[in-house]
């Protein structure tokens, strides 16, 4: 696998074109499960191939249950410099639920390390909306986050996703199914909490204390251009988006044998508009007009204006405001963060 991700860095680093890369995020898989000569050789090709900034936002995903204070002083003296932690949740049921390989003791264990490391900017993963987690519950989870001073949060509702083993024993009855009222209830007090506490809310699932948001996400969110390698992995250039086979044994194979890998498309303007109207909307400062226009044109901005009309009329007979546009930007309220996905889909 290394060397077939090796491989594809060399073949395509030129697809960049000599741009400075801001930002690094190894992830998708695990690769804190990567030997330290393994994560050596790939920054040692990234560093090789592509026009690193300086100061590089450099971001490893890691399992709790991988941490050490040696590999983490491994992983500072290679260059990581944010660390993206899959923590999940701070009781021991809810991990024993999930099937997580860590226990909540390693959790807390692991960011009191990544402290002792010398690693300020990290962030963990929090789930929510797992049958059986309480709210109170829940706001020991957030309480807990708290005291440490996590400088970051992604937090996200458990999705039962199609041809999963959960899906599987939700759909045979040996596994509850998530309860959407829960699901709501519980990200609203996720937002409240942190609001109290100073976080940032930039995106919908993300969180930030001012100064630590993920320069990667938002690159995502902004619709920047990025080239993602490995199995599964996405890139966009601004025109073509482009995807891996994910099947790993497919993926080495075609790499070894100098095959196809990956398939592609172009995207149309509505494709590009669509995609700008779901991704601004889910950020704190939402979708800008005066962009909008300079993309797509007046006569886009006046039939997305008329939608958004049309849809806030249709929630204030509910009794509802989910949208408000205000100074040229059209943002969600809270209640409109509940339904985010929804309300893109009407824009359209």
């Amino acid at each position: 696998m290394i060397a077939a991700i090796r491989k594809e860095l060399l073949l395509r680093a030129g697809e960049l074109n000599g741009q400075e890369v801001q930002t690094v995020y190894l992830g998708g898989g695990t690769p804190s499960l990567l030997t330290e000569a393994e994560l050596l050789g790939l920054l040692e090709v990234i560093r090789a191939e592509v026009n690193l900034a300086v100061g590089a936002e450099i971001t490893l995903e890691a399992n709790p249950d991988d941490l050490s204070l040696e590999l983490l002083a491994v992983w500072r003296q290679a260059g990581i410099n944010r660390l993206s932690i899959g923590v999940q949740s701070f009781h021991q049921a809810d991990l024993d639920w999930m099937n997580r390989a860590h226990s909540a003791v390693e959790a807390k264990r692991g960011i009191e390390w990544v402290q002792e490391a010398g690693f300020e900017n990290y962030s963990i993963d929090l789930i929510y909306g797992t049958p059986g987690l309480s709210d109170a519950a829940w706001l020991e989870n957030i309480g807990q986050a708290l005291a440490f001073g996590v400088p970051h949060l992604s937090c996200y509702a458990l999705t039962v996703e199609e041809k999963t083993a959960l899906a599987h024993m939700v759909k045979t009855k040996r596994m509850p199914d998530t309860d959407p009222e829960q699901q709501s209830r519980q990200f609203l007090i996720l937002m409240e909490e942190l609001r109290a506490a100073g976080y940032e809310q930039y995106e919908i699932s993300n969180f930030a204390l001012p100064g630590w948001r993920s320069r990667h996400n938002s690159a995502y969110w902004r619709g920047d251009a990025y080239l993602g390698v490995g199995p599964g992995a996405h890139s966009f250039d601004g025109r073509f988006r482009r995807w891996n086979v994910s099947n790993n044994a497919l993926y080495i194979k075609a790499l070894q044998g100098d095959g196809e890998f990956h398939e592609q498309e172009e995207l149309t303007e509505e494709n590009r508009r669509h995609e700008y109207i779901m991704t601004s909307l889910r950020t704190a400062e939402g979708l800008e007009l005066e962009y909008f226009e300079e993309a797509f044109g007046e006569a886009a901005v006046e039939g997305l204006l008329s939608r958004v009309e049309g849809y806030r009329t249709l929630v204030r007979a509910e009794g509802s405001e989910r949208l408000l546009v205000s100074g040229g930007w059209v943002r969600l309220t809270d209640e409109g963060r509940l339904f985010a996905d929804g309300i893109a889909g009407y824009l359209f």
